[in-house]
């Protein structure tokens, strides 16, 4: 295919004015089409606008965004697209409505000319079927706000040219956006890989674990993630957020990994939506969240002892530690003292199971979760069983807050909080992996870049260790019987090997 140079975009909305900015920043002609003609006015104002803001900002010269707004043409009619080499729809999420497109741009443009959808969830395959040349129609699926999310999934449906791939992917790097490449399966591999985060946060708060609050403390403080799943959850909106939860789930035939939360269905019914109405899952006054102060630290307990279960070698040897450093009395012996506090270090296990299976005294035995190093954390999170009292529970509040890092105090829940939702982000991206949706790097670069996380869901699983990952998971199935715990085989057949979860098979 001979070079790019212009290029049409269907639909003046949102992503259609994002998409037509890059394009034409990147020196391509842009021809923007929108049935609405005021819609088109518009875009082309709105990007006037943002033009003359990157100029007063000293972020682009006079002359440049002078050029680039020239560079985008308003195109009246769907024969406008003729001379386009690609042309990419940014319209409603609607299949039938995505195929009539195509199928009329056929009758229009070159029979080389590439037709990209921008899809968030519909198959490219089901798309391309509209069309007499299927091979030349992929998935160019751009994150909003366009200019700002530097990452696009190129899709190849069943019958997409492999060439058509590559041109997208070229096209995107000329645009100064990051391409991954991925199947045609559902929620390719961003929306896909986001399950874990937020579906899982769900669950925990379905089960009474913790607060919406605390479990986006524990993900950012502790698990180190920028927001936690209620937070990005009322910045994207649970009228987006729900049917794309849904969609998923159906998708893949009720797959136990994606089930939904009823939560979340009647918050939307409630119109609890998140930030644009002022209400989700907090508060906002004048734009600004409304979080609950955290509840005061109890008075340290004089004399206090504290015995580690030995059951977990490493969880105890990272708990005795942080206990040497904040000058606990550490009680030895194999067995705990009459007059000790218990601090259990489950893997994907609760408080419970563990009083039950070391025969510990469920009265005295908090777990601590040791995933994550504590050097540097910003939060620590106690476990207590519906057994504990309270005065055991608020004197490990007192000691693991004794040097001033707030501690949160959860109920019982299998694998705490980070650690069920980071195992469940590792496991679903180790899945993709190993359906082929996508390569363990492009699956990396996808989440980094889509989602925000601090590295990517592979790496970070060699960063925590793939058999601790595994290890949660298989504690987490065996305590609930949840099938949406089994871990990924991509998960389990690299700890069996010794290799890392980002290795691909050899050869």
């Amino acid at each position: 295919m001979t070079e790019i140079q212009t290029i049409g975009v269907v639909g003046a909305g949102a992503m259609g004015r994002g998409i037509a900015q890059i394009a034409a920043q990147a020196g391509l002609r842009v021809r923007l089409y929108d049935t609405s003609a005021e819609a088109i006015t518009a875009a082309r104002e709105s990007l006037r606008g943002t033009w003359e803001k990157l100029v007063q900002k000293g972020k682009m010269a006079q002359a440049d965004a002078r050029a680039s707004l020239e560079r985008v043409e308003s195109a009246t009619a769907l024969s406008d697209m003729a001379q386009c080499q690609v042309v990419i729809e940014a319209i409603v999420e609607r299949l039938d409505v995505k195929r009539d497109l195509f199928a009329a741009l056929e009758g229009v443009v070159s029979d080389d000319c590439i037709l990209a959808s921008n899809t968030s969830s519909l198959s490219i395959t089901a798309i391309a079927a509209a069309c007499k040349r299927p091979q030349r129609v992929a998935g160019y699926h751009f994150f909003n706000p366009v200019p700002l999310m530097k990452v696009v999934e190129v899709i190849d449906g069943l019958r997409s040219a492999p060439e058509v791939g590559d041109t997208l992917a070229a096209l995107a790097r000329r645009m100064g956006h990051t391409p991954v490449r991925a199947k045609d399966m559902p929620g390719f591999i961003v929306n896909h890989a986001g399950r874990g985060m937020n579906t899982e946060g769900l669950r925990v708060a379905q089960e009474a674990v913790a607060s919406f609050a605390q479990v986006d403390a524990i993900m950012r403080e502790q698990a180190g993630f920028r927001m936690g799943p209620f937070e990005l959850l009322d910045l994207t909106a649970l009228d987006v957020s729900h049917p794309v939860m849904e969609s998923i789930y159906r998708q893949f035939f009720d797959e136990p990994r994606f089930r939904p939360s009823p939560i979340t269905t009647v918050r939307l019914a409630g119109g609890l939506i998140g930030r644009k109405t002022g209400e989700g899952f907090y508060a906002y006054v004048d734009g600004q969240k409304q979080v609950p102060p955290e509840p005061s630290v109890p008075a340290l307990p004089e004399g206090l002892k504290v015995w580690v279960s030995p059951q977990h070698a490493e969880g105890r040897a990272r708990a005795v530690q942080l206990l040497q450093d904040l000058g606990a009395a550490l009680a030895e012996g194999a067995q705990p003292p009459a007059d000790a506090l218990i601090v259990a270090t489950p893997f994907g296990e609760d408080v419970s199971t563990a009083v039950s299976a070391q025969g510990l005294d469920a009265a005295r035995t908090v777990g601590l979760d040791t995933l994550h190093p504590f050097a540097g954390a910003k939060r620590r999170t106690v476990m207590v069983s519906p057994a504990t009292q309270p005065r055991w529970r608020d004197a490990a509040h007192a000691l693991f807050a004794k040097d001033g890092v707030p501690v949160s105090v959860i109920q019982d829940s299998p694998g705490f909080v980070a650690q069920r939702i980071v195992a469940t982000i590792v496991n679903i991206a180790s899945d993709i992996a190993q359906q082929q949706i996508a390569t363990p790097e492009d699956i990396d670069r996808a989440v980094t870049l889509g989602l925000g996380y601090p590295v990517g869901p592979l790496s970070l699983g060699d960063k925590l260790g793939a058999p601790r990952i595994y290890e949660i998971l298989k504690n987490m199935e065996r305590v609930t019987g949840d099938p949406r715990y089994r871990p990924s085989l991509w998960l389990q057949r690299r700890v069996q090997l010794g290799m890392p979860l980002t290795a691909s098979a050899a050869g």
